[in-house]
């Protein structure tokens, strides 16, 4: 028996079968295209790898693993970031040199004495690659362990690539002051927007072309660009596994969250939800209203994100096992969102509600400092202490950003 279908049913089913080859369709990270490749790049050649557990294939095999595989070239060395190879280390704990496991590479620490790879780790390395999944905010510091390798390779005339990954806040949004001279630091390498609006590869790019590492030196730079990625892309647009970059951004919508609290996170006073379920969604104190604090934000109608009001008691971390009430942040429109100025919102509704309670004052003086050096300024910190005001803080925060959309711009490979 045959079926007949009529045109406009055909059209239908071509339609429905459009829609979900569009949803399903997913870009190729660097990695993969060098797989593609047969690694070419690579061919005949000791190889040193930069990676981390996000160095991953969309079907979320280990790049270290796959490099090992390999024929053509050797995979002769590992070199670690922050929160280790394997991702075995905690936050802001030291890496030692170690041997992996899995492949008998030895791993070389680079967060821990020393963070930028000194002559005898790239000994006998003829080509050092790079791949680690950025989070799109300049205090995270595998850009800063990017730019230092980078040195490292010049200073030792070893060509360098990156295999680039999506920055997870797309490639549109800039915000913050650009990094000051004397306030340069492993959370704030490099004289960029606090959230730089670049995948690493192109940062990379920019670091080189800008005479920006160490005395203006420039390494010899390839970067295996990405196959599908757009600059309006979300991390869900382009269809690939999060794996988490490290313990507290475990999905990727964590990287939207990571800049709206983590700067006044780094005063240790107020609970940003690290140390609980939601870190870096919450905003909370031992001595705030919660809901007094979240009626005050929302009337403020702020474009892309509203409040709720949370009670809960963190884990560890700021006020371990004690009741903090505060907001958590809803993000209804994360591309109309002022991501980093959220928490500086946050506190100028507290200060209206609770003037006593100075964040500024309630902290140690080291923990200024740290605040200053992930501001790349202190600027922000003298006047805002001193106004409690957003609006006062709005011009050194956005200023810098046209001039540096233009700059940054001559070294964008997508569009």
């Amino acid at each position: 028996m045959s079926i007949k279908f009529s045109k406009s049913q055909i059209l239908l089913v071509l339609c429905i079968a459009s829609v979900n080859c569009l949803n399903g369709q997913k870009i190729k990270t660097g990695l993969e295209v060098l797989v593609k490749s047969e690694f070419e790049i690579l061919k005949g050649k000791n190889v040193g790898l930069i990676t981390n557990p996000t160095g991953v294939t969309s079907n979320l095999e280990s790049g270290i693993d796959i490099l090992f595989r390999a024929r053509g070239f050797k995979l002769s060395a590992l070199y670690s970031p922050e929160h280790g190879i394997r991702g075995d280390i905690g936050a802001g704990d030291l890496v030692g040199t170690a041997t992996d496991q899995t492949t008998g590479l030895p791993v070389y620490s680079l967060y821990g004495t020393t963070r930028k790879p000194t002559k005898e780790m790239l000994q006998g390395i003829d080509v050092l690659v790079y791949d680690i999944q950025d989070i799109g905010s300049r205090s995270y510091t595998f850009i800063s362990t990017l730019g230092l390798a980078m040195e490292a390779a010049a200073e030792n005339n070893i060509p360098f690539v990156v295999l680039d990954r999506p920055n997870p806040l797309g490639g549109i949004r800039m915000e913050g002051a650009v990094t000051l001279p004397g306030f340069t630091s492993f959370v704030s390498q490099y004289p960029i927007p606090y959230i730089h609006g670049m995948t690493v590869g192109e940062l990379a790019l920019f670091l080189n072309g800008e005479g920006l590492l160490k005395n203006g030196i420039k390494c010899k730079l390839e970067v295996i660009k990405m196959k599908g990625w757009k600059r309006k892309m979300s991390f869900e647009d382009t269809g690939l596994p999060w794996v988490p970059s490290s313990p507290h951004i475990p999905q990727a919508q964590s990287t939207l969250f990571y800049p709206a609290t983590g700067i006044m996170g780094e005063l240790y006073v107020a609970s940003i939800g690290v140390g609980y379920t939601l870190p870096f969604q919450l905003f909370a104190s031992e001595w705030y209203n919660a809901d007094s604090l979240s009626q005050n934000l929302n009337s403020l109608h702020l474009q892309g994100v509203i409040f709720r009001p949370v009670h809960y008691k963190p884990y560890y971390s700021v006020s371990q096992g004690k009741m903090v009430h505060g907001v958590q942040i809803h993000l209804t429109d994360p591309g109309k969102a002022s991501l980093s100025l959220i928490q500086f919102y946050i506190l100028q509704e507290a200060h209206i509600l609770w003037p006593d309670k100075d964040l500024f004052k309630l902290c140690e003086k080291s923990r200024l400092n740290m605040f200053d050096k992930v501001c790349g300024t202190d600027q922000v910190r003298i006047i805002f202490s001193r106004t409690f005001s957003v609006d006062s803080i709005k011009d050194i925060w956005s200023r810098d950003v046209p001039g540096f959309r233009v700059k940054a711009g001559r070294y964008f490979v997508y569009r």
